[in-house]
């Protein structure tokens, strides 16, 4: 022992130069580890959050370039902390300390274990929300600095996979058969193997339900111009659950304020809270609206036609209710009431906004998608009568009659729907 301490000059900057470089090691531990623990909800909270907040949130939109640079920097710095050890241990050993150079070398590993690796990540779970936004400048200008020789980095990648692993494919997603397979054979009792029969074709119909299917129409939901005070929405939750934002005299949702998610208000400016929204066209299926939300940790998809206007919204909650939901309608959560109301035995009244899908389901009928991408009892009447539907007119469609009992406003009706019965025949 006193011989190593005799060695002071020996192994004491050598010492303090892996001292640093392991807490360079840690940071870039704990820094991962934080990032890459938050939830989506934290997130969505760190884009309307703080400078250092947002910026956390900015770099995990490109989840590939960030961890690769913590990587690429841990790795350095792991390299030139054993680069150090070694060449501390040999002068150890040169100057006949071969003990002492011994128990330093394990030292110097279990130290870069525990201090580097172990402790950091352990810590950053913990308190991952405040070190997420402490982190994030440095590791802001680290992404920068690499980002110059990122591509060679990936080039050398493709290269020694494409000529050590020429054969290699990704495993493919889990195939629709494997998921119905899977229910079938889990010991569930019949009720829950029921729920979760229909749980599982609601998300398989995520791929073939078009977003206009499912999206709040435009004036089914309220905008606003900034700048918003609370006093603006009179008191009352929007329908939607977030005070949407248009530019002065436009049309487009430049921004959506979740005021659910706040447990209070600011009385003024609410813009200020507002979080990005994404453009969908109208033909997009919910699968692919719903993995945008989630990519790009946002709430609210303003959706378009063909030429670009602005048709309507889809919210997160919206796609979650189709998931979820047994018989999923979007006129049920407009409306706040149920869209098809059994009068008596076959007959029922139906809202011009209902679902044909829905319609179905209430009807047992097989629902099979037109041709021409008609998707509501409003949509199927002005398809049928070419014109917009007023009292009076009907139309016959699988079997049933419909008939237009009230007209509110141009597109918004009453139906009646009752089955289409068969002309008699004359006794000749």
């Amino acid at each position: 022992m006193s011989s190593f301490l005799d060695a002071t000059e020996i192994w004491l900057p050598g010492t303090l130069a892996m001292a640093a470089l392991t807490v360079a090691s840690g940071f870039f531990s704990a820094s991962e580890t934080a990032l890459f623990y938050l939830s989506r909800d934290e997130l969505r909270a760190f884009r309307v959050g703080k400078p250092r907040e947002r910026m956390a949130a900015t770099l995990l939109r490109n989840p590939d370039r960030l961890l690769t640079a913590i990587l690429f920097w841990n790795l350095v710095t792991n390299l030139t902390y054993f680069t150090v050890s070694i060449l501390v241990t040999r002068k150890l050993e040169t100057e006949g300390h071969t003990a002492a150079g011994g128990l330093f070398g394990l030292g110097s590993l279990v130290a870069i274990i525990v201090f580097g690796e172990v402790l950091p990540k352990s810590l950053a779970i913990a308190i991952r929300k405040s070190l997420s936004s402490w982190v994030s400048f440095p590791l802001a200008a680290a992404v920068r600095v690499l980002d110059p020789v990122a591509p060679m980095l990936r080039s050398v990648t493709i290269l020694v996979r494409r000529t050590l692993w020429p054969k290699f494919t990704a495993e493919p997603y889990l195939d629709t058969d494997d998921l119905e397979r899977a229910v079938e054979t889990t010991e569930m009792s019949e009720d829950l193997i029921r729920q979760e029969r229909q749980l599982l074709h609601n998300l398989l119909d995520l791929s073939e339900i078009p977003t206009e299917e499912v999206m709040r129409p435009r004036g089914s939901y309220l905008t606003f111009e900034p700048p918003v005070a609370l006093s603006d929405l009179g008191g009352k939750i929007p329908p939607s659950g977030y005070v949407l934002l248009i530019e002065p005299g436009g049309e487009s949702i430049e921004g959506a304020v979740p005021i659910l998610n706040f447990s209070s208000l600011p009385k003024k400016n609410l813009e200020q809270s507002a979080e990005e929204v994404v453009v969908v066209p109208w033909c997009a299926s919910l699968a692919v609206t719903l993995q945008l939300l989630r990519s790009q940790y946002c709430n609210v998809a303003e959706v378009t036609n063909e030429y670009g206007a602005t048709i309507g919204i889809v919210t997160y909650e919206d796609i979650l209710d189709t998931m979820l939901r047994a018989q999923p309608s979007r006129a049920k959560r407009l409306l706040r009431r149920e869209p098809v109301v059994e009068i008596e035995p076959g007959r029922y009244r139906v809202d011009g906004i209902t679902t044909l899908r829905y319609l179905c389901a209430r009807l047992d009928l097989d629902f099979e998608p037109s041709d021409e991408g008609t998707h509501t009892v409003a949509g199927l009447l002005n398809d049928e009568l070419e014109r917009v539907p007023e009292t009076g007119d009907s139309c016959h469609w699988r079997g049933y009659l419909f008939t237009v009992t009230d007209v509110y406003r141009p597109g918004n009706f009453t139906a009646e729907v009752r089955r289409d019965e068969p002309p008699l025949e004359s006794n000749s």
